[in-house]
């Protein structure tokens, strides 16, 4: 956390794992699993734009590797014998750090910096200017990975981080609410047809409010930007970086979302809370459009409802639309100052791209039983190979990994992130939420988003 323990505090980015790690630390759940994914002087470095390692098996030296200091870090030191075999000469010393708190300044002083780090995407952009070009070593993987995870990590036409995760959006729902209330699943394939899901199920639980509508001003604007991306496969810029908020993609999401206030079939809660537990338990929440990393919830938080929740497609916004978008995301970057980025590079590459590498971190281990399955690989191959991880019983034994995949793979290129991007909460999050409370219009929140964003971030980077 930065500077306190607190993750809802609005100085500190709300991220996938941030939020995640957060509870999981703090007991805020009293989770009893590990569940929690799902989303800068050297003598090498030297300051060059761009690496040029040669892949071979005589490699040697040692690398130092950052990670969170949770789940993923355990997860990932499973790799190394693996990547051993393929490189005996490396040792490997991967290192738990708090990420989001000492990359940043170790990155700009210069000292201590690491060969390589895991990253939030939502972080990269502004720390692009420390980082290597990766371009052309991820060139001959660019065709066998998702195109919105190398749009993500390209600044500058430079694409500065091997993609990792994908996060898609998928719809979560209770399956017995909706079977008493007569609403078939398989009708939930619009947003439209999701408001009229959720009247209906009101209609025979007065006291539902079965869609969640987040508190928190920044995973409240993810949640938004998920739709988006779904929409115009944009964020809150364009490629070209200008402004995309006030377009009919944005008019139509924060529509929808006030149609869900006003109509009182949306219920207030910050994620993973205490009280939006006992919505999900109570069945006061009955529908969930979210992220993947929402299965952590059925797995190991909920009290009651566990086996009750099944999983979809998202819906789309218009029938044959897309149905997903992303929703948080993280990557690896190699610091320019690393002192040996080139065997960064080669740990990445395999544990990304080799079966050998991916199968182990997404596979069954002794972190996680049936295999990481709270996100996804950004590999076309991963995807479309064998299932890397197992059903659950709390999501009804579903066969996750083809419902997964499937949405991973319907998520539109074109998402990127400014390097304000954490910044835009405290406009666009903060007016959404007053939105929300019915203490403003959507085109207020359209209008004075864009000249508070403008004003105070835009023109800033100029």
């Amino acid at each position: 956390m930065t500077g306190n323990n607190n993750p809802w505090t609005a100085g500190s980015p709300m991220t996938r794992r941030r939020l995640l790690n957060a509870f999981a630390v703090a007991g805020g759940l009293g989770l009893a699993s590990p569940l929690l994914s799902a989303c800068v002087p050297g003598s090498s470095g030297g300051g060059e734009e761009k690496l040029a390692p040669s892949p071979s098996a005589a490699a040697s030296g040692t690398v130092t590797l950052w990670m969170r200091d949770d789940d993923l870090l355990k997860v990932f030191k499973t790799v190394i014998p693996a990547f051993n075999k393929k490189y005996p000469d490396v040792k490997v010393n991967m290192v738990g750090v708090d990420i989001a708190t000492k990359l940043p300044p170790t990155l700009i002083s210069g000292t201590g910096v690491p060969d390589g780090s895991f990253y939030e995407d939502v972080n990269i952009g502004a720390q692009a200017a420390h980082l290597f070009d990766l371009t052309d070593l991820m060139a001959p993987h660019a065709a066998d990975t998702l195109q919105f995870k190398l749009d993500v990590a390209t600044y500058d036409q430079k694409l500065v981080a091997v993609p990792w995760d994908t996060d898609p959006g998928m719809l979560y729902y209770r399956e017995s609410v909706l079977s008493d209330a007569g609403v078939d699943p398989a009708s939930l394939t619009t947003f439209d047809s999701l408001l009229d899901g959720a009247r209906t199920i009101k209609e025979k639980f007065p006291k539902a409010q079965p869609i969640p509508l987040e508190q928190d001003a920044n995973l409240g604007m993810q949640w938004l930007m998920m739709m988006i991306n779904q929409q115009q496969g944009t964020g809150l810029v364009d490629a070209n970086g200008a402004l995309t908020i006030d377009t009919d993609a944005f008019r139509r999401a924060l529509t929808w979302i006030k149609t869900v206030a006003d109509e009182e079939l949306g219920a207030r809660s910050k994620f993973a809370s205490t009280g939006h537990v006992a919505q999900l338990d109570d069945g006061t929440i009955s529908l969930v459009p979210w992220a993947i990393w929402f299965n952590f919830l059925p797995q190991t938080g909920l009290k009651t409802t566990k086996g009750d929740w099944r999983v979809g497609l998202l819906p789309a916004w218009e029938e044959g639309g897309a149905r997903s978008g992303v929703m948080g995301g993280s990557s690896f970057v190699i610091p320019k100052k690393a002192k040996n980025p080139e065997l960064a590079w080669l740990f990445y590459e395999f544990a990304m791209y080799d079966p050998a590498g991916y199968g182990t971190v997404y596979g069954p281990n002794d972190t996680y039983p049936n295999g990481l399955n709270t996100a996804l690989p950004s590999v076309k191959a991963a995807l479309e190979g064998p299932p890397l991880f197992k059903p659950v019983a709390a999501l009804g034994n579903q066969d996750l990994w083809s419902i997964d995949t499937e949405a991973a793979k319907a998520i539109p290129p074109g998402y990127r992130i400014p390097s304000w991007f954490n910044s835009a909460a405290a406009y666009l999050g903060v007016n959404m939420q007053k939105m929300i409370d019915g203490k403003a219009s959507v085109d207020e929140v359209i209008n004075v988003s864009v000249e508070q964003i403008t004003k105070n971030l835009v023109d800033r980077q100029r």
